[in-house]
């Protein structure tokens, strides 16, 4: 039992030091080599490299707020959610595999962004989909990696309440 919970704790802490790890790597290649707004396609016009830097949360929205309320609001707040949902982590030890690895995302993501704005005052996006009719906000990887989280517990929920109707 003790042997299961230090290696449960260790896969936790892989998977938000991976997260971040990604996201601060991906950010700090990307402030060193492109200049704000320039553009890169990867793939054809359909995934672009753009650097903006983000001093609001998703999309931009509250870069406009007041300093002390962008504090709150972008950091402070999150922080503290980011930091129950990490006690919930670890004192639910029954959690599903897949439950973990999305909260893990949702954390690691989220400190990712965090990281940003105390140190830099921003945040670094840099990733953009164009298919057309479905078209993204400039993104990070701090992003995909909330994303990911919460699509993993959305499925996992949807899957206990099917599970528990039969």
């Amino acid at each position: 039992m003790h042997t299961t919970r230090i290696i449960r704790t260790l896969v936790i802490v892989m998977i938000l030091f991976s997260t971040i790890g990604c996201d601060q790597v991906s950010k700090i290649i990307v402030r060193k080599h492109l200049a704000d707004y320039e553009q890169i396609g990867l793939i054809s016009h359909y995934l672009t490299l753009t650097k903006v830097e983000n001093t609001g949360a998703f999309l931009s929205l509250g870069n406009t707020l007041p300093q002390p309320f962008k504090l709150l609001l972008l950091v402070i707040l999150p922080l503290f959610a980011l930091v129950l949902a990490l006690v919930y982590l670890f004192s639910k030890s029954t959690l599903s595999t897949s439950r973990i690895v999305g909260i893990c995302f949702i954390i690691g993501g989220g400190l990712g962004n965090i990281f940003d704005r105390l140190m830099y005052g921003s945040v670094t996006d840099f990733l953009y989909i164009d298919l057309g009719m479905v078209q993204t906000g400039i993104f990070n990887i701090a992003d995909v990696a909330v994303m990911v989280g919460v699509i993993l517990l959305f499925l996992e929920t949807s899957m206990e309440r099917a599970r528990a109707k039969h």
